[in-house]
């Protein structure tokens, strides 16, 4: 066959003879033939660290695995068991699970941290290998990478046992043949609840292993660990507000960047662009939740309402219009959550002024109030003893205001629990006052020091004419 008639054969075809010479043995094949090798040399399986870079050290994953033993034994025991993510993407990159992330460092699918008071063990159940490096008609774009026997991988997390996930079945049948109590993270504090898989839509990781546990484990006792697990993610370590600063930092720039472009005729989206791009060049990974930029009549709607339709979130801004930043950037796993509201024109009116002094006051109350031993449904109190009367109806009214942030925007929580130095959450008194159709809020990010709070976010500024200063 010459060289001519090979050029019209199709590609498959042409890897199929070729793949069939190579079986039998014919000599020549896989060298040249009119050109540059038609077969080339298999991609090297891949590996866990070629991939990742750590974390944390290894030992602070330790510290925090054993806090929670510690806890967990308090509370009466039972194993805990901490779900990775499935690992399946629909386009975005993957992000573990966040209570496997915090306990573990790994990026690993389709596993199951188990913490095992009792024996005093962590046991961590995974794959042989990684399904998402796998793929049999493309071996070259997909070569493989193992996991349960990458023993690099266990350098990183530290988990005192890797079994196969395929083992974790028979081993929950055999502890809780035993009376051995299972615990899982239900999300809130109470009994765990009991998931109804919908008509329409899915259940999340926690409640898909929820519904599974109590199909095949129908004897087990399942208990809520929540605030084991809720008070110590709400106290963060050093470098875990190394983190935040970065993120928080990186944020402000974006807000600052973004801010410079608003103008009449500008569309909310060009601001959203120019906040992300801005975010990304100050070391920001990934961005944890839309951005929330919205001006005018847009303003006035929370974003669950507003973004209950695909092209709501590209109105133009107006002369006269407010436009609000409720935006945060990701670096290295963790969050930031910042607001501001800016006047399109480079001017609040005066309504406008009163208003949003109404939101800043607040939020400087409720910081001046942050101290250790002080309780976030304390801080509820004195934000409403900072917000006139006849304005309370038009403030969003969640506890104190604000969220623990920390792997998410909304990390976990107790209201009453004594803050602690090294607590990290924000505060954004909302006002929406649609009789006058007038919406204002800043958000500020604050850390709880041994003496009161510092405000992470304090570069940005809150008052009315250094943010008008912001615009022009």
């Amino acid at each position: 066959m010459s060289a001519g008639s090979l050029s019209r054969i199709s590609r498959p075809l042409l890897a199929g003879l070729l793949a069939g010479c190579l079986l039998a043995g014919l000599p020549g094949v896989g060298h040249v033939v009119g050109g540059p090798a038609l077969l080339s040399a298999q991609t090297p399986e891949q590996r866990y660290t070629d991939w990742v870079r750590p974390g944390f050290r290894p030992q602070e994953y330790e510290f925090r695995r054993n806090r929670i033993l510690d806890g967990l034994r308090a509370a009466g025991g039972g194993l805990l068991l901490v779900p990775s993510s499935d690992g399946i993407t629909h386009g975005e990159t993957f992000r573990q699970l966040e209570d496997f992330w915090y306990l573990t460092g790994l990026e690993v699918p389709q596993s199951m941290l188990v913490l095992d008071p009792r024996r005093d063990v962590s046991i961590l159940f995974m794959p042989q290998r990684d399904p998402r490096f796998e793929n049999p008609g493309r071996p070259n774009d997909f070569p493989g990478r193992p996991l349960l026997d990458d023993y690099q991988i266990r350098g990183i997390g530290g988990a005192d046992d890797y079994r196969d996930i395929a083992e974790l079945d028979g081993f929950l049948r055999e502890r809780t043949g035993r009376g051995e109590i299972l615990r899982v993270n239900a999300g809130a504090p109470g009994d765990v609840p009991d998931p109804v898989v919908p008509l329409i839509g899915s259940l999340d990781a926690t409640a898909s292993l929820i519904r599974r546990l109590r199909d095949d484990h129908p004897d087990a006792r399942l208990v809520n660990a929540f605030e084991i697990v809720a008070r110590l993610r709400m106290v963060k370590s050093p470098a875990e507000i190394m983190r935040m600063r970065r993120a928080a930092h990186a944020t402000m720039a974006g807000i600052r960047a973004a801010a410079a472009l608003v103008r009449p005729g500008v569309d909310e989206r060009t601001l959203q662009g120019e906040f992300e791009r801005a975010c990304r060049q100050a070391g920001a990974q990934s961005i944890p939740f839309t951005p929330i930029i919205k001006s005018g009549p847009n303003s006035l709607w929370p974003w669950r309402v507003l973004a209950a339709h695909y092209d709501r979130r590209n109105r133009r801004l107006e002369d006269g219009d407010l436009v609000i930043f409720d935006v945060g950037c990701e670096v290295n796993g963790y969050v930031s959550d910042v607001g501001r509201t800016f006047p399109v024109n480079g001017a609040f009116t005066e309504v406008q002024r009163e208003k949003l002094l109404v939101s800043t006051r607040a939020a400087e109350a409720v910081i001046a109030a942050v101290r250790p031993g002080v309780t976030l449904r304390e801080l509820t109190a004195v934000a409403y003893e900072a917000i006139p009367d006849e304005e309370e109806p038009y403030m969003q009214t969640p506890s104190f205001f604000g969220h623990h942030i920390g792997l998410s925007s909304g990390d976990p929580a107790l209201l009453d629990e004594p803050l602690a130095p090294g607590m990290v959450f924000t505060i954004e008194p909302w006002y929406y006052n649609h009789d006058l159709g007038v919406s204002v809020f800043v958000e500020e990010v604050v850390v709880v020091t041994e003496e009161g709070a510092e405000v992470v976010t304090a570069g940005l500024p809150r008052d009315p004419e250094a943010l008008e200063g912001l615009v022009r």
